[in-house]
């Protein structure tokens, strides 16, 4: 029997769907984020335009907030390009955990690292393991059109009037909230989540300012040095 067009339509938007659903959370941040960038990048003298362009073509979150008093005070491109590298140095982690989910073809595979970030790294770690690449690069590119939708708002908003955005910063905070919470309820192992913690713990009285850093290279070790007992099956 054939099947019927409304089935068929169904199948056809579901994964659509599923694509805007799963970013909902990070649109949450990344809009109001984002629209503080915009309109920093404005306050600070720089063109409403170049903003966007900005949030399309480096795409580094806190990176970006750092470039700003970088740019106005002059400093050469050579030194903002280092201190970005520097501050998503912690990406590469995240990419030598995917190696074995990223997607093969060329144009897909170079997108999905440009755009990986923190928010888009825990959105991707939630899904099943032979995800379709086309619903991996569309979950990333998403999350960065969130981002550029943002810069765009604030960006106006910057040109038009001075509004105090204090406060706003908390976004990020409950962002994370939310993704963890997500990353808790799809976990096959309590352990990494518990280490993840123990790890800052640790590594917070020793260093505040280098904590996150600290933390991660630690995580990096136990991951590597951790083999999981494999139960038999059959």
């Amino acid at each position: 029997m054939r099947p019927e067009p409304a089935t068929t339509a169904g199948n056809d938007t579901e994964p659509a769907l599923a694509w805007w659903s799963a970013t909902v959370p990070v649109a949450m941040g990344y809009v109001p984020l984002g629209a503080v960038f915009g309109f920093l990048f404005v306050q600070a003298g720089g063109e409403a335009w170049l903003a966007v362009l900005t949030s399309i073509v480096v795409y580094a979150g806190a990176a970006q907030y750092m470039m700003i008093p970088m740019v106005a005070a002059g400093l050469p491109w050579g030194t903002i390009a280092l201190a970005t590298l520097v501050v998503n140095l912690r990406h590469a982690f995240y990419g030598l955990s995917l190696l074995d989910r990223w997607p093969a073809q060329g144009w897909a595979r170079w997108y999905a690292v440009f755009g990986l970030t923190d928010e888009t790294y825990s959105v991707l770690t939630t899904l099943p393991a032979h995800t379709p690449t086309q619903h991996w690069v569309a979950i990333t590119a998403i999350n960065q059109g969130w981002w550029v939708l943002g810069t765009a708002l604030g960006a106006w908003l910057g040109a038009q009037a001075t509004v105090s955005w204090q406060g706003l910063d908390f976004a990020s905070v409950t962002l994370f909230a939310v993704l963890a919470v997500e990353q808790w309820r799809r976990r096959t192992s309590a352990v990494p989540m518990w280490l993840a913690l123990g790890a800052y713990s640790v590594a917070y009285p020793l260093s505040p300012a280098n904590a996150l850093v600290l933390s991660i290279a630690a995580c990096v070790i136990a991951a590597v040095l951790w083999h999981p007992r494999e139960t038999a099956h059959g």
